[in-house]
């Protein structure tokens, strides 16, 4: 294997962690009342944007030559993602009261729409194990109607992301670690 492509492999995962951390911690340390934390949390929500950004860019590209429109849409939907996640940040810029879960709502349902065609390129190709993107096309699912419902009063978001975030773990080490020999990059 090219290690050119490994070297990329290993940044889509540490991305993929990367984006977890710096939201995560982010999002927490946004959230507290002292100015240093808000800002603190406000610089690793914006670094999480820009992994998300070369989420897509890189995946898009890895799928484009399979499908293009995935590959587009994909793409499309994690700048979306981005944009939304970092929404909150007008808090601070503006001294606005924007809902904090708006922004992040959006941002999943963005998530959602995108990486269901992806995960089904991915298992349609090939490009990784079938277990791997079945499980990723479910997890995506459930992660995009968990959001849905939200928008009706339903709290079941937090419940039905579990999958869809445990197979972007899974499939960041995955990438890290060269686990998945049959990755097309």
């Amino acid at each position: 294997m090219n290690t050119k492509k490994i070297h990329k492999d290993r940044i889509i995962g540490l991305l993929f962690i990367g984006a977890f951390l710096c939201y995560g911690i982010g999002r927490n340390f946004f959230e507290s009342q002292n100015n240093s934390e808000q800002l603190i949390g406000g610089f690793l929500i914006l670094i999480n944007s820009i992994f998300v950004i070369y989420i897509g860019i890189f995946l898009s590209k890895t799928i484009k030559p399979f499908h293009s429109l995935v590959a587009n849409t994909y793409l499309f939907t994690r700048v979306i993602e981005a944009i939304a996640l970092s929404g909150i940040l007008l808090n601070l810029i503006l001294n606005t009261k924007i809902s904090y879960d708006l922004g992040y709502h959006i941002g999943m349902l963005s998530l959602g729409i995108g990486s269901i065609p992806m995960c089904f390129v991915l298992y349609k190709n090939n490009i990784v194990a079938s277990w791997l993107a079945i499980w990723g096309i479910i997890g995506y699912s459930l992660l995009f109607l968990g959001f849905l419902l939200e928008l009706f009063g339903i709290e079941w978001s937090m419940y039905l992301l579990i999958i869809g975030g445990l197979w972007e773990i899974i499939f960041a080490v995955r990438l890290i670690f060269r686990l998945e020999k049959k990755f097309k990059f």
